[in-house]
């Protein structure tokens, strides 16, 4: 088993333009929060919803726990997520606004091993603005290459 675990959404940032960022606490069952302490999560596809005024994060994959019985848990399923009603009530409003949404950046387990998800208000980026962060890419990778040599 991992100490730590830091599973990351490395579309999120190649995707959207990040405006806000969230540490958020996720509602889980025993054999989920097993899984995730054995690095068997991913939230690549995943986004967030409101419903009834509560956060979801939807369509992150948990591994189903290898030891599970018949108590074993769904690996796709909606997740409530934890957050301060001021928080959430922000978050609300702001995703309202016609290109935003809201989406998980990281998964990971704090000091005392309790799941927490890092989610962001995000808006997409267009084609070229992807092409320029390919670019900024290049050019770094090429800079450090350069400098490594000397």
């Amino acid at each position: 088993m991992q100490k730590t675990v830091n599973i990351l959404n490395k579309r999120a940032k190649f995707d959207y333009e990040i405006l806000d960022r969230y540490t958020a606490g996720i509602v889980l069952t025993g054999t989920e929060i097993k899984s995730i302490r054995l690095g068997k999560a991913s939230i690549a596809e995943s986004f967030c919803e409101f419903h009834d005024g509560e956060l979801f994060v939807i369509n992150s994959h948990i591994e189903e726990y290898l030891y599970g019985t018949h108590y074993n848990h769904k690996a796709k399923s909606e997740r409530k997520l934890l957050l301060n009603k001021r928080e959430l009530k922000k978050l609300d409003k702001d995703s309202d606004n016609k290109g935003l949404t809201i989406v998980p950046l990281r998964l990971f387990t704090n000091e005392k091993g309790l799941a927490k998800l890092d989610i962001a208000l995000c808006r997409g980026k267009k084609n070229y603005d992807k092409r320029e962060s390919l670019k900024e890419q290049d050019t770094k990778r090429d800079i450090d290459r350069i400098k490594k040599s000397f």
